[in-house]
């Protein structure tokens, strides 16, 4: 259910704000009243307001020096003036002044509403314009044809439809981010805003001020009022990375907030009802943070509706090619069979980022050549089971090495059947590869009519 939105009208007659008010509550907002700018400026500062409709001619404190004092406070909520008709240049002078438009009176109720809805709409595209600036990224997909990829994109197609509050699990670099994303894109949703968060990069006392936002002077430094990540995401979703690293605390708010769909600005006491769907995500297990007191047992439950594990690139080292060509595609460079052989036999603590980061170092290290393996990071090499002839300097001039890689993945391949004894099924999952990969090396490497007894033993 959507918000009321919040209207604050301002005009010196009575009669005129009991209209205004009346109107305001059978449009179906929420309308608050003041006789002037200064009565209009203590509501902002300590309740705010969706937006504001004022009259130009006030005692105390007009319209115009409304506007002059909300700017200079930082007050960003939008204003429509309303104005005689023989006082249009003063309207425009209020426009320059940071209103969002004016009408003229006398005004039916549909102008009124017209109005509103149009300053409300431009409003929330500036801050959604602004937001999309800051947090501009590239969305490099999810890569990879393993049987634990296929898990995790099929669960991704199972929950995005639904509301349901997710968990997304794995270790740092396994791409959390992006499966939410994936959730994000494939939602009803997806033409709203993703709103992220890093729990974790966000110091404590700021946090609760970047999810819920704060009022002016809610605390020192507050100079102005600040819209939360929840406030912004309404309509769409809000990804809390890290959630295990939250305050405990704060993590009383969160789950009220999620409970009740209901959030309320630091520094304020009015509630306000948000439309969002929340994924949250962590790198450690759910349940030991539980048993530290790093995540409330009531909180974990809430969040645990669907969860969704993402396996470690050590994982599904039959990924990595997919992945080598994914990023390395983007720059328009080339890798060896001995370099990609080198990538395949090391544990990638790091995940998914340190490859792609390992690769953007390689690229440039190796210039406009492909890269080879004297490009990449001497632990990734010592990891690596090059004959022990074969050193960093002198690697590529083993003209047999890509033989030698691919003894080494027949090998495998025929170690795997013997061990599903011929199963081409299980074989492939002993690989953490496709079924139609396995078909494909098998016809490869002429292992696909061997007799039954070979694969037997």
């Amino acid at each position: 259910m959507s918000p009321l939105k919040r209207i604050l009208a301002l005009d010196d007659e009575p009669n005129m704000r009991r209209l205004l008010e009346i109107s305001l509550r059978q449009a179906g907002y929420q309308p608050v009243v003041a006789e002037n700018g200064r009565e209009a400026l203590d509501i902002l500062r300590e309740g705010g307001a969706d937006l504001v409709v004022s009259d130009l001619h006030m005692p105390v404190m007009d319209g115009l020096q409304l506007l002059q004092a909300m700017q200079k406070e930082g007050l960003q909520v939008p204003v429509i003036i309303v104005t005689a008709q023989g006082e249009i240049s003063t309207a425009v002078a209020a426009m320059k002044l940071g209103a969002s438009d004016y009408i003229l009176r006398p005004f039916d109720l549909e102008t009124l509403e017209i109005a509103i809805e149009r300053a409300l709409s431009l409003s929330r595209l500036k801050l959604e314009n602004q937001f999309l600036r800051e947090e501009a990224h590239g969305d490099d997909g999810m890569v990879g044809q393993s049987p634990a990829m296929q898990r995790v994109q099929q669960a991704i197609r199972q929950v995005a439809p639904e509301k349901a509050t997710t968990l997304i699990v794995g270790e740092t670099g396994t791409g959390k981010e992006l499966v939410a994303r994936g959730v994000h894109q494939l939602s009803p949703r997806k033409d709203a805003l993703f709103v992220a968060v890093n729990c974790a990069a966000i110091p404590s006392e700021m946090l609760e001020s970047e999810l819920f936002g704060h009022e002016r002077g809610a605390f020192t430094g507050a100079i102005k009022e600040r819209i939360g990540k929840f406030e912004l995401a309404d309509g769409g979703t809000l990804f809390l990375d890290e959630v295990t690293e939250m305050p405990v605390n704060l993590q009383a708010k969160l789950l009220r907030a999620l409970q009740e769909g209901v959030i309320e600005r630091l520094g304020s006491n009015r509630a306000t009802a948000v439309d969002i769907r929340v994924i949250a995500a962590t790198n450690r297990d759910p349940m030991q943070a539980v048993k530290e007191g790093k995540l409330r047992e009531d909180l974990y439950y809430r969040l645990n509706v669907f969860r969704i594990d993402l396996p470690p690139l050590r994982d599904r080292n039959g990924d990595i090619p997919l992945l080598v060509s994914h990023f390395l595609q983007k720059r328009q460079a080339s890798i060896s069979e001995a370099a990609l052989f080198a990538l395949q036999s090391y544990a990638w603590p790091g995940n998914v980022r340190e490859l792609e980061n390992v690769l953007e170092r390689a690229c440039i290290v190796c210039g406009k050549s492909a890269i080879e393996p004297q490009h990449l990071p001497a632990d990734i090499l010592s990891a690596s089971p090059l004959p022990a002839s074969v050193s960093p300097d002198n690697a590529t001039a083993v003209l047999s090495l890509p033989l030698a890689t691919e003894a080494l993945e027949k090998k495998l391949i025929e170690a795997a059947l013997r061990q599903s004894k011929g199963n081409k099924s299980r074989a492939a999952k002993l690989l953490d590869i496709s079924e139609r990969s396995l078909w494909y090396k098998l016809s490869r490497y002429k292992l696909d009519d061997e007799p039954a007894s070979d694969s037997s033993h």
